[in-house]
């Protein structure tokens, strides 16, 4: 999906506003955040809220394309949680709107996330 999302931004830049494309990518692990063992999780989003915080993140200076994609439904350790990517200008506007795009979706997109 990544390299998919990569390869429609390249086709319809500009190269002269695009100089940097940014992706992560978050699984699941196998501790939680105190370290107690987990066998996985059950996620949901809400999915225009993504798409709100997405259109928001895309006007700021610099940035060309913003996506993301969130996992749903019951997931095990090692499964890909989200994956989200920032194309823009330079590293400098880059960098931190994809920790903010990250941040957010954790904080206001995603409805519940329950350790199983």
């Amino acid at each position: 999906m990544i390299e998919k999302w990569i390869t429609e931004i390249k086709s319809k830049a500009d190269f002269k506003d695009l100089g940097m494309i940014l992706a992560h990518n978050g699984m699941v692990r196998a501790t939680s955040k105190d370290g107690k063992s987990v066998k996985g999780m059950r996620l949901s989003y809400d999915k225009g809220k993504l798409n709100l915080l997405i259109n928001d993140l895309s006007k700021r200076e610099g940035i060309v394309a913003i996506k993301a994609w969130i996992n749903e439904g019951k997931l095990n350790v090692g499964d890909d949680i989200m994956y989200a990517l920032v194309a823009g200008r330079f590293r400098t506007i880059v960098i931190p709107v994809l920790e903010e795009l990250v941040s957010r979706i954790k904080n206001e997109v995603v409805k519940e996330e329950e350790l199983l």
